[in-house]
């Protein structure tokens, strides 16, 4: 390996872990704010809510990665990774609020939640679809699977349908920003549909390209 390379790789490790430090500041800020009782009449709702809408913005980053490489030519896969986990972090500390602040540790009370409340079923649907995905974000794992490995991170998808609709549901009255990283999801998910047939269709005009190159060098 060149020292070029290497420095190169050196750079690309040391954003790598940046972007995890500063995807937990957030996190971390919000903490102390609400320990310092600086979160508002109620911390708790506060502080789940603000966990919720950074868990969305990594999920919207995280899929968004496959669309820049393709259409715009931005190639940032190799922090796809990072922004992904991020994306789990914050479910689970969302989830993790929810759990031990919010219902205090009382089963029955969740339990009773659920079934009054669908849209924490689903996103608990999509908490429960993260673990795998983020279990297996190691090169070993890549490794041992394989193509199976490609299938199962595709879950990712339907993730974002009940990590969109549990966004969409939690509040009577969606904001401004709400609209945003919804009408993002969409289009996220829309392209992931419309994905294969933008390739056969990319494909296809390569090839018709290169059938054009030999007539004209025959001309």
């Amino acid at each position: 390996m060149s020292p070029t390379s290497t420095l190169r790789r050196g750079w690309h490790d040391e954003a790598i872990w940046l972007i995890y430090l500063a995807g937990l500041l957030p996190a971390g800020w919000q903490f102390y704010l609400g320990v310092t009782g600086d979160l508002g009449a109620d911390p708790v709702k506060t502080f789940e809510l603000f966990l919720g809408v950074w868990a969305v913005r990594f999920l919207v980053l995280t899929l968004a990665i496959s669309p820049l490489r393709e259409i715009f030519g931005l190639n940032l896969i190799r922090y796809r990774r990072a922004l992904g986990l991020l994306c789990f972090y914050y479910v689970l500390f969302h989830f993790t609020v929810y759990l031990l602040l919010d219902q205090e540790m009382a089963l029955h009370a969740v339990i009773a939640d659920v079934m009054k409340r669908p849209f924490i079923m689903l996103g608990m649907a999509g908490f429960a679809l993260l673990v795998p995905l983020a279990v297996t974000s190691n090169s070993l794992s890549i490794r041992r699977l394989g193509k199976n490995w490609l299938r199962l991170h595709r879950l990712i998808y339907l993730v974002a349908l009940c990590g969109g609709l549990h966004f969409y549901l939690a509040t009577k009255v969606l904001s401004p920003q709400q609209y945003i990283y919804l009408t993002l999801l969409s289009m996220l998910l829309i392209y992931r549909i419309a994905r294969p047939a933008l390739k056969r269709k990319r494909k296809a005009g390569v090839r018709k390209q290169s059938q054009r190159l030999p007539s004209a060098a025959a001309n």
